[in-house]
């Protein structure tokens, strides 16, 4: 009887002990769930930190401020916003290589400089339409002078300016002896020499008026950093002399090179309006009296 009592005994205890391994291999998973789900919570943690600090601004202690001594109220940030030309410090976040994410404009909430993932192409074309955002992302946010160090790029702009502004006062000229068959050596050696005199002279007066007019139409507490913009700005401008060269190709009257001339100072305008926030009609006048300053000059020098 006892070993029967013993046997039962044994068996009734079989049943106790698999519910307990079952309950330790339960609590087991549910610790290896909990331990899971801490870290897939400080993983998440780490990624939103990671992604706050990549879209927020780099520098939360740079000054928003306008300067003071700027004629336009320029902002100390480095790149502008291409619709309301506000300052900002990132126009993208680039993740990994070919792809970026546009930055909005902290004061009208657009995209800061949509023409980051245009084609040159479209920037070229923005601007021959004289649109203002294509202005300002190219003396802004391409050519900065803050950012860049734009000494040599200058003089070789100013030195492109003057030589299509050269290959301008020469093609006036042929197109005044464009009667005479053969040209001697002198008429060619005289055509060089007025060419010079003309391009020297003809840019110093415009030069001259460029500053005094600016002075009396725009905003007239502008530094001498402020006149560097300006005049940069005026060469890049003066984009449209380039096709003054189709004419060597192509046989066209001598009108067109006014009417380049005409869209060379419209260009400018809107680039003088970029730079200083200025109203259109003084950015106009500015323009006006600079180039009339030059028109004189040369006219005054073949008399």
């Amino acid at each position: 009887m006892s070993t029967k009592s013993h046997s039962s005994a044994g068996k009734g205890k079989e049943p106790s002990s698999a519910s307990g391994r079952r309950l330790k291999n339960n609590n087991n998973s549910d610790v290896a769930e909990l331990e899971d789900k801490k870290e897939l919570i400080k993983t998440g943690e780490m990624v939103s930190q990671i992604s706050h600090s990549c879209l927020s601004d780099p520098d939360p202690n740079f000054n928003d401020t306008k300067s003071e001594n700027s004629p336009m109220g320029r902002e100390t940030k480095v790149n502008r916003c291409v619709q309301c030309g506000f300052g900002t410090n990132q126009l993208f976040v680039q993740y990994s290589p070919g792809n970026i994410r546009l930055m909005k404009c902290g004061n009208c909430e657009s995209i800061a400089d949509e023409y980051i993932e245009c084609e040159a192409m479209i920037v070229l074309i923005d601007l021959i339409l004289h649109k203002p955002q294509a202005y300002r992302h190219l003396l802004y946010n391409v050519l900065n002078r803050d950012r860049l160090s734009c000494q040599d790029l200058m003089w070789k702009f100013a030195l492109s300016f003057l030589l299509l502004d050269a290959y301008r006062c020469m093609l006036l000229r042929l197109s005044d002896i464009q009667g005479n068959s053969s040209l001697s050596f002198s008429s060619i050696a005289g055509i060089c020499r007025k060419t010079l005199v003309d391009v020297s002279l003809g840019n110093v007066m415009f030069l001259c008026a460029l500053l005094i007019s600016s002075r009396v139409f725009l905003r007239s507490s502008a530094g001498f950093h402020w006149h560097k913009d300006l005049i940069f700005a005026i060469i890049i401008s003066s984009y449209f002399k380039i096709f003054l060269v189709s004419m060597t190709v192509w046989e066209f009257p001598s009108t067109v090179i006014f009417i380049v001339d005409f869209f060379v100072l419209s260009s400018n305008a809107v680039a003088i309006k970029v730079i200083t926030e200025s109203a259109v009609s003084r950015c106009i006048g500015t323009c006006l009296c600079a180039h009339a300053a030059k028109f004189l000059a040369t006219k005054l020098f073949e008399k």
